[in-house]
């Protein structure tokens, strides 16, 4: 039985809590959080677990699971460690598995863990977790950037076939880069859902009306690029060459708002180069010689 202690139940951690439970051949222990109501609460809606006030009422666990925030990983492995005494492991015992959840950091910050003869690894979920009850229903299928220690990207990878998950390897020395993709490809795709929605109210378009507009080509956009891929699923002036239209356009935003006129005339360069050589970026060679603003 794979025994999982979590620490951290803030959305992460809630949608791994129930995740964790939907697992034959493993059991949550034992959850720590900022608050012990926090935990509490979190233990009450999964059904699961224990919920503790400090780290040294934690039990023994196989696995243990840091979901803070990025910047708390650090000081909870160090915090951590020393709730074990501190004590490096016996060469014949068993080496618990720690892992965090950051896309940007690299299990190289669990050190004091591995220092402890731990075996560490890091687990990014490519998944909004906006909300825990819905994240745990769309994780079938998400993919799992792993990275680590060998004995704990076993462990890892193998509970998060278990959980019906996809893992994949990502390379530490480029998560930063990976990590930024993940911000392109979610969050900036929500920043340009809210600008739509104000551009499309300041037009004169009812909120409610704008909201089923931007929904309805936000869903028929991520069904043509899944289908049909970045270059061949892009529609719209600049994959048309219509140049007089990107103009008119791109005048009418600076005048509603220059700062969005600035990212809708980077993004039409962008968008043009896309539809005529299938990417969006020129090749690093021609950055280099001719710098970040040149175009064909």
């Amino acid at each position: 039985m794979l025994r999982v202690n979590i620490i951290g139940a803030g959305k992460v951690g809630r949608t791994l809590m129930s995740l964790v439970g939907t697992v034959r051949d493993a059991k949550l222990t034992d959850v720590l959080s900022g608050h012990l109501q926090s935990a509490e609460a979190a233990v009450a809606v999964s059904g699961r677990g224990r919920a503790v006030s400090s780290m040294a009422e934690m039990g023994p666990a196989e696995l243990w699971v840091l979901s803070v925030p990025d910047d708390r990983i650090v000081s909870v492995a160090r915090a951590l460690a020393e709730a074990q005494g501190g004590q490096k492991l016996p060469s014949d015992a068993v080496a618990p598995v720690a892992m965090h959840c950051s896309g940007f950091l690299s299990s190289d910050v669990l050190a004091p863990l591995r220092d402890l003869g731990w075996s560490v690894a890091s687990c990014h979920p490519v998944l909004s977790f906006a909300d825990p009850e819905i994240a745990a229903r769309q994780f079938p299928g998400t993919c799992c950037a792993i990275e680590g220690d060998a004995p704990a990207t076993a462990l890892v990878a193998g509970l998060i076939t278990a959980l019906q998950g996809l893992p994949f390897a990502v390379d530490p020395e480029r998560k930063a880069l990976y990590h930024a993709a993940a911000v392109f490809s979610n969050n900036f795709t929500t920043v340009l859902q809210a600008i739509a929605r104000e551009a499309w109210t300041d037009a004169g378009v009812s909120a409610e009306i704008a909201a089923r507009l931007g929904n309805s080509l936000l869903a028929g956009t991520s069904e043509s690029v899944s289908r049909l891929g970045p270059a061949a699923a892009l529609t719209g002036p600049a994959a048309r060459g219509d140049l007089e239209v990107l103009r008119r356009q791109e005048a009418a935003v600076a005048a509603w708002n220059p700062e969005a006129a600035a990212l809708y005339a980077t993004l039409s360069r962008m968008a043009r180069r896309l539809k005529k050589t299938a990417t969006a970026l020129p090749p690093s060679a021609q950055v280099a010689r001719d710098g970040p603003s040149s175009e064909d």
